[in-house]
């Protein structure tokens, strides 16, 4: 949710030279998965074959019936760049992970502040704990031990985020914080990294590219971290696929001109994502996959079409 954008290599074109994207074996799956309630209508791009089964889930949460719609994907286009959020999609850290180490740091510094999960879930639409905490504190006021020029509480803003973002990576090293299912952002690099790489492993993490937080001006909703990745790489925005979970990612990634894809985490579920290229559950692990690489591609030959 917050603005990172990690790139993963994968599969190039046949045609392709991009030498900044190394060629992999395909993806172990062909099948892609699409959770729908029994009320719910979808269309699915590329898909040569359509299976539909009825699963019944009880939880809860919810109880009820499901489809799963499998297909097979004839599209032969794929995307030249597939780029992940960190928070929310790779992992769901944000209401026992990053809210903790605020509050954790909060009361380390005796400030007398709290962020409960419903006010959390509001602060998550501004991108970025900087920008959270000081738009926060802007509006109810700033604690008395802060400082009272705008330059000291910046530093002093910037003392609490590395706080806290040492204090979440302690949770993550210790593996409090699981993968989603199935497993570009403006979180913290240290905070990322350390996502990517005690959860994933360091044999996967070092064939990673991660485009976090202070590396851009603007957070998301802005584009930035997009356009900073596509250049990076080397590779057109319009042939990225950008796998999101809240709607200023996806105002992000659709603002950057590229596909997105909505995995709805904990707190985004209930947010506006019409102008998403798709909206699941989660990633999914096999064999309830939601969708897979050449899905992505599949949304890629609809623009060309």
């Amino acid at each position: 949710m917050a603005a990172h954008a990690i790139a993963p290599p994968l599969l190039t074109a046949p045609s392709s030279s991009t030498s900044l994207l190394p060629r992999l074996s395909p993806l172990p799956f062909s099948k892609k998965t699409l959770n729908l309630s029994s009320s719910s209508s979808s269309s699915i791009v590329g898909c040569s074959k359509l299976t539909i089964k009825k699963t019944t889930l009880g939880s809860s949460s919810y109880k009820g019936s499901f489809g799963v719609v499998k297909c097979m994907s004839s599209s032969a286009v794929l995307p030249k760049a597939l780029l992940f959020d960190c928070d929310g999609v790779l992992v769901d850290t944000e209401k026992d992970g990053h809210r903790i180490s605020f509050n954790d740091t909060f009361a380390e510094k005796e400030l007398g502040v709290t962020w409960d999960v419903d006010l959390y879930g509001e602060l998550l639409k501004i991108g970025g704990g900087k920008e959270r905490m000081t738009a926060y504190f802007n509006k109810v006021g700033w604690p008395d031990k802060a400082p009272k020029s705008e330059e000291e509480r910046k530093e002093f803003i910037a003392a609490l985020h590395k706080r806290k973002t040492e204090l979440f990576m302690v949770l993550i090293e210790k593996k409090l914080l699981p993968l989603r299912p199935g497993v570009a952002n403006t979180s913290n690099e240290k905070a990322v990294s350390a996502v990517v790489s005690f959860l994933l492993g360091p044999e996967r993490a070092k064939n990673i590219q991660i485009f976090a937080g202070d590396v851009v001006p603007r957070k998301k909703p802005d584009p930035a971290i997009y356009l900073l990745a596509a250049e990076t790489l080397g590779v057109e925005p319009s042939s990225c696929v950008v796998v999101e979970d809240s709607a200023i990612g996806l105002a992000a990634a659709k603002a950057a001109g590229m596909k997105c894809i909505v995995t709805k985490s904990g707190y985004t579920g209930d947010e506006d994502f019409v102008n998403a290229d798709a909206v699941f559950d989660c990633i999914g692990d096999p064999p309830e996959e939601r969708f897979d690489l050449a899905f992505c591609g599949s949304l890629l030959e609809k623009q060309y079409a």
